[in-house]
């Protein structure tokens, strides 16, 4: 039994030249369906799945570019392959123009024919599965994957969301380290129509000063020791998509001078070359440092700070959106219930618990190790209890005496405030921004509201975010 490897429709107003086609399509093992004309033609990609359109050119009524016209606006995803003879080649090479995919000329139909259509059919193949990866790719770092029960991370998304629109907005990612400032920067990306463009990450503070201006511009063959042959930077890999500077606050003041630069002006060059570049791709900028501090510190540049300051968004740390957990702890497990081939029914209330009641410094990127590690001690078919969970109690070494604050209040609501630290990181600013940024989240983000609670100006939540 033959396996039909595609079905091909066959466009030609002479019958003679569409049974040549027909049988020696057939006998390679395609299915073949004729047309006599356009409009016949129509009617049939209308009625029934078509891998790949043979038409000629020269037919009564519409023609061939007619109908390639009429499968570019409704049937984009069909290769279409123009027949022609000699004395239309011009109008072939406007049919390319136009959206097809390849042309024989009759002459020579019996020796191109099998070539041309394994050809197009490999470039069909090929762009359904782009095609498929960006569908993919769009569902999984869209917003609509990024877990947002607690009323500050919606904010995050509102914020995110109305940013991701507008490509040359420079946009600066702040929060603790596994907060998730890279799964939002790619959910940036991809929301702003960048889906089936380069995402592209480089962390500043892992590579060497003396490489990462290389790493970030490229260089020309001879610019350095070593630079044999010429090379693209980060910037040109993002070009049209976006790059992600992560840990900029580490940048070399140097090397802070030149991007400020690159951002201001849109061009690059690359090291050891004087010839421009556009830079053309979406900046974003992360940091869980506070670059307020680096700037009075004199670790990093003032100009910069304001450039890439335009559109800020703090992501709050998971302590903060305890609201957050359970959800993520779900998309953990349906994670590793694929990759491990294991029935994990889900955890238990005291395990939950458990898991609120912890102060997540490494944020979502802990957790998410966590509940890793859990399924896979835990029994299959069992729900993860508390004992599963293996919690890092040594960073959450907390002091002899946690703070306990209550009595503020606003009408009839007690607001209370646990305020947990090691010895290492207690302060009086570290206490203050914890109480600020709380009451604000229990406010629902509403300054006045929470400056009445604290009795303070509403200045002071402004002034927090700069210091």
């Amino acid at each position: 039994m033959t396996t039909i490897i595609a079905t091909i429709l066959i466009v030609d107003d002479q019958q003679s030249f569409r049974l040549l086609l027909q049988y020696q399509l057939q006998d390679a093992g395609y299915s073949v369906i004729q047309a006599s004309s356009a409009e016949e033609a129509i009617a049939l990609l209308r009625q029934q799945q078509i891998d790949l359109i043979l038409c000629d050119l020269i037919m009564p009524g519409v023609g061939g570019l007619g109908l390639l016209t009429y499968v570019q606006e409704h049937f984009s995803t069909i290769p279409f392959v123009v027949v022609t003879s000699q004395g239309t080649i011009n109008s072939a090479v406007e049919s390319i123009r136009m959206g097809a995919f390849d042309y024989i000329e009759k002459d020579a139909i019996t020796e191109k024919l099998l070539i041309t259509i394994a050809r197009t059919l490999k470039y069909k193949n090929i762009n359904s599965e782009n095609i498929r990866l960006i569908n993919e790719l769009q569902h999984t770092y869209s917003f609509q994957n990024v877990i947002a029960a607690s009323s500050a991370m919606r904010h995050v998304l509102e914020m995110a969301t109305s940013v991701s629109k507008y490509p040359v907005t420079s946009i600066l990612l702040d929060g603790e380290s596994g907060c998730g400032k890279e799964v939002l920067a790619r959910a940036i990306h991809v929301s702003g129509g960048g889906a089936s463009t380069n995402f592209v990450g480089i962390n500043c503070a892992a590579i060497p000063e003396a490489l990462l201006e290389s790493e970030l511009f490229g260089h020309v063959r001879g610019a350095f020791t070593g630079a044999d042959r010429e090379r693209a930077g980060k910037f040109a890999l993002a070009k049209g998509g976006t790059i992600l500077l992560d840990e900029i606050g580490d940048m070399p003041l140097v090397l802070q001078a030149k991007l400020l630069r690159v951002l201001e002006e849109r061009k690059y060059e690359k090291v050891g070359s004087s010839q421009s570049n556009v830079l053309d791709c979406r900046v974003i900028a992360a940091t869980n440092q506070n670059l307020a501090t680096r700037v009075a510190a004199g670790l990093f540049r003032e100009d910069l700070f304001h450039r890439i300051h335009v559109f800020p968004i703090s992501i709050p740390p998971l302590r903060e959106r305890v609201e957050d957990i359970h959800p993520l702890v779900e998309l953990f497990l349906k994670k590793m219930r694929k990759q491990l081939g294991k029935v994990l029914p889900g955890l238990s209330q005291e395990a939950l618990r458990k898991l609120y009641q912890y102060r997540w410094p490494g944020n979502i990127r802990e957790l998410r190790n966590c509940i890793e590690r859990a399924a896979i001690i835990v029994p299959e078919g069992e729900l993860l209890g508390p004992d599963h969970l293996i919690l890092n109690t040594v960073t959450t070494t907390q002091c002899d005496n946690p703070i306990v604050l209550e009595g503020s209040t606003v009408g009839d609501e007690l607001y209370s405030y646990h305020l947990n630290f090691t010895k290492e990181t207690i302060s009086l600013d570290a206490i203050t921004t914890q109480i600020l940024d709380t009451t604000l989240q229990r406010c629902n983000g509403n300054k006045s509201k929470a400056a009445s609670v604290l009795k303070v100006g509403r200045n002071m939540f402004y002034l927090r975010k700069e210091h």
